[in-house]
């Protein structure tokens, strides 16, 4: 076959590909360029020819170029391109070398995935919205749980949500203290919401769930490799995180004397510095902390320093456990039967005599401890109406209330439980009624609706003509 045949042919092959081809030689000059060059790297076929690499690189018609890689390297090599007219394409590039070694010819074969990459990023962007949309209906549903707690009966609870209504707006430091389980999570997201930082994040730190090996790298973020087994692309830190929103430190007082100095920084200069790094970050944050130990108690040990306890002490809260607070206890049960219902698909009711003994209980795990037992018992009891049998815990506590009637006080006073549910509601509105309330206030301390009280009141006193 002579050359001009096998020139034909070459060329065939070269049109067929689906790839674009260019072929340059050992020094990285084009002597071929194939196909749509045009559309490909905004150059014609014939321009590139007789043209180095190098230069067109420079010039940015392809970057990086895979002809140079495979020269420097001295295999085959791919990689990722932007070509001068915007594509994305990848690129392969092939040696060819000669009896002794020498490199005397570079392929290249190019594919244009610019259409794939714009679906990558159309569905990256679509997923960023549906995180964005999850995240809204989230915060949402937050906020319903949140207030629908906050709802109380009780005069230290109101207290302590007034406190944190009125400084809700505020950009002051909020010091929640209470045991496990009061509910100093569901307080602290409160005040996110009700605070000009509502739209920005709530980032919830839990200072003893941290351990202190990671506590820095968790709180301050770290550079790319700033240590062995850091990830390459970094870490931005939780206190970064909450950058125009909310830093909720739960249990800070289990932080270590080395992070609070670190913390008490960061508190008094608004800026942190990621490890691995030299400069420093600018963080708006405000901050929301709580703790179910005595702070005061933990300086005068030495185990808490002094100057951050004021730092946190500028408006402390104090919520009050569930056994202070008895009288938001049918709210809550209520609360807490409605919502596993409605999860588990069920209308169950809780019996007298469950109630009575979770009132006699002390609840040391407090409105937490209320709800998983709720829940648990929504979930195993297979009757309409909750017994106390079910309940795995016993009320034989000193801060006990007066025994629960027995069955015989029915036998032998004669009376019907409607009878006897009467006589005790007519006790409470008689009681209110001598402490001078208004029959709106009754309602609203007895948890009934104004007319009910005005006709209940009025049945009394037709009874007692």
């Amino acid at each position: 076959m002579d050359h001009t045949h096998l020139e034909l042919e070459l060329e065939a092959i070269l049109h067929a590909s689906n790839d674009n081809i260019i072929v340059t030689d050992g020094n990285g000059i084009v002597l071929r360029a194939i196909k749509n060059s045009d559309e490909f790297y905004g150059e014609s076929s014939e321009s590139m020819i007789g043209r180095s690499v190098y230069e067109l690189e420079q010039r940015n018609i392809f970057s990086p170029s895979v002809t140079v890689k495979v020269l420097e390297q001295r295999q085959e090599v791919q990689l990722m391109q932007k070509t001068a007219v915007g594509k994305t394409i990848m690129a392969k590039g092939i040696p060819v070398f000669d009896r002794e070694g020498n490199i005397v010819r570079v392929i290249s074969l190019s594919h244009d995935l610019t259409e794939i990459q714009k679906l990558k990023e159309d569905y990256e962007k679509l997923q960023s919205k549906v995180e964005r949309y999850e995240s809204e209906i989230e915060k949402l549903r937050e906020q319903e749980t949140a207030f629908g707690r906050l709802a109380t009966n009780s005069p230290k609870m109101r207290k302590a949500r007034e406190t944190m209504r009125r400084v809700a707006s505020s950009e002051a430091t909020v010091l929640l203290s209470g045991e496990s389980g009061v509910g100093k999570t569901i307080f602290a997201r409160a005040i996110h919401q009700e605070s000009g930082r509502h739209d920005g994040a709530f980032i919830e730190v839990n200072c003893g769930a941290i351990p202190a090996s990671l506590a820095e790298s968790e709180m301050f973020g770290y550079e790319p490799g700033a240590f062995t087994g850091a990830s390459q692309r970094g870490k931005k830190g939780l206190i970064e995180s909450a950058d125009k929103g909310t830093l909720f430190l739960d249990e800070v007082g289990e932080l270590s004397l080395e992070m609070q100095v670190k913390l008490l920084k960061v508190l008094q200069e608004k800026e942190i510095t990621k490890i691995g790094s030299v400069k420093s970050t600018k963080v708006d944050f405000r901050l929301v902390a709580a703790t179910n130990r005595d702070l005061k108690q933990l300086v005068e040990k030495g185990e808490f320093r002094e100057d951050l306890f004021y730092r946190l002490h500028v408006v402390p809260v104090e919520i009050p456990p569930l056994r202070e607070r008895k009288e938001d206890f049918p709210m809550l049960v209520d609360l807490f039967l409605t919502q596993f219902n409605q999860k588990y698909n069920k209308a169950l009711r809780l019996h007298s005599e469950t109630m009575a003994k979770c009132l006699s209980y002390h609840w040391p795990g407090n409105v937490r401890e209320l709800e998983n037992t709720i829940e648990r018992l929504v979930i195993m009891s297979d009757q309409p109406v909750i017994s106390p049998g079910l309940l795995s815990f016993h009320t034989e506590t000193p801060d006990q209330p007066e025994q629960w009637p027995s069955l015989s006080l029915f036998e032998e006073g004669g009376k019907t439980l409607k009878e006897m549910i009467a006589d005790v509601e007519t006790q409470w509105l008689r009681q209110a009624e001598k402490k001078g309330l208004s029959t709106y206030q009754m309602a609203k301390t007895l948890g009934i609706s104004q007319p009910t009280v005005v006709r209940r009141l009025q049945k009394i006193k037709t009874d007692s003509k």
